[in-house]
């Protein structure tokens, strides 16, 4: 194997390891919106107390 596609092959491999990275933390930064958003949306309902108690007859 030659020198210049041996840089080739490792600039390539470079090149998709950087995007890799940047979708990986292009959707953690979406997760980290949803998760705030359900917090809100949670914190803003009609009856707070909803559902944090279970009735169980035997």
């Amino acid at each position: 194997m030659d020198i210049a596609s041996l840089s080739t092959s490792m600039s390539q491999s470079s090149l998709s390891q950087a995007v890799g990275i940047k979708v990986l933390a292009m959707a953690k930064g979406q997760m980290e919106q949803q998760g705030q958003n359900l917090v809100q949306m949670i914190s803003q309902s009609l009856d707070p107390n909803l559902g944090r108690t279970l009735d169980i007859r035997v």
